[in-house]
C-alpha cells in the first residue's frame, strides 16, 4: 500500500463542466463494491474481487483518506481517483529517493467512453499542481491497456521506461507538473 500525500484534506469539492471530485460518503459504498467486483474494471489491476468479500470488507464510508477523490456525475459515484506516494521499493521512479505522487483511477464500465476520465484526471492534476507546484506526478499502467495509454498521453504524461511487474509489461510515465500541454478546449 502506498502512503497518502501530506496535504490538508479534504479540499473543497472540485467542479468541472460535468463532474464533481469530492470526498467519499456512505452513499458511495455500493458503487465501490460494484467497481472492485467488476470483471471489466479488474482486467488490468489483478482481476475482480469477490462481491461477498467486498460486502464484508468495504467500510461504511470507503476511501476516506488524503489523496482520494470520488468522481460524481449527476449526484452518483462513477469512479475514483487517487494521488498517493509511489512506494520506494517498487520499480519506476523519477527521483532517486522515490515517493513521487502517483495518479491512479478507476471508473465503472458504464462511465467509459464519455471523456469522464480525461476530465476528472485533468481536474485532479490541476488541483495537485496548485497544491504542490512543480512536483512531478507519475502513472503506471500495463502496456496492454490501450485506453489507459491513450489517456496518459492526452493528459501530458511522458514515457520514462517500461518494465515487468505483476507478471506483465508496465508503462511508466511522468507528468511534469504545471508544465503540462494545454488541452484543445483550453486554447482559444
Amino acid at each position: 500500500m502506498t502512503e497518502p500525500l501530506a496535504i490538508t484534506w479534504p479540499p473543497a469539492p472540485i467542479r468541472t463542466e460535468r463532474l464533481v471530485l469530492r470526498q467519499s460518503e456512505a452513499q458511495d459504498r455500493a458503487a465501490f463494491i460494484e467497481l472492485f467486483a467488476s470483471p471489466e474494471v479488474g482486467t488490468y489491476v489483478g482481476g475482480p474481487r469477490p462481491r461477498a468479500e467486498l460486502e464484508r470488507a468495504v467500510p461504511e464510508v470507503p476511501g476516506r483518506r488524503p489523496g482520494f477523490f470520488v468522481i460524481d456525475a449527476d449526484g452518483a459515484m462513477i469512479g475514483m481517483i487517487t494521488l498517493d506516494r509511489r512506494a520506494a521499493g517498487r520499480l519506476g521512479h523519477v527521483r532517486p529517493e522515490g515517493g513521487e505522487a502517483e495518479l491512479g483511477y478507476m471508473f465503472l464500465p458504464e462511465a467509459w467512453g464519455h471523456g469522464y476520465a480525461a476530465e476528472a484526471c485533468t481536474a485532479a492534476l490541476d488541483w495537485f499542481a496548485g497544491a504542490h507546484p512543480g512536483e512531478p506526478v507519475v502513472l503506471c499502467t500495463q502496456t496492454a491497456n490501450d485506453r489507459a495509454l491513450r489517456l496518459a498521453t492526452k493528459l501530458g504524461f511522458i514515457e520514462v521506461e517500461k518494465f515487468q511487474e505483476y507478471g506483465a509489461e508496465q508503462w511508466f510515465g511522468v507528468w511534469p507538473g504545471s508544465r503540462r500541454p494545454a488541452l484543445p478546449e483550453e486554447i482559444g
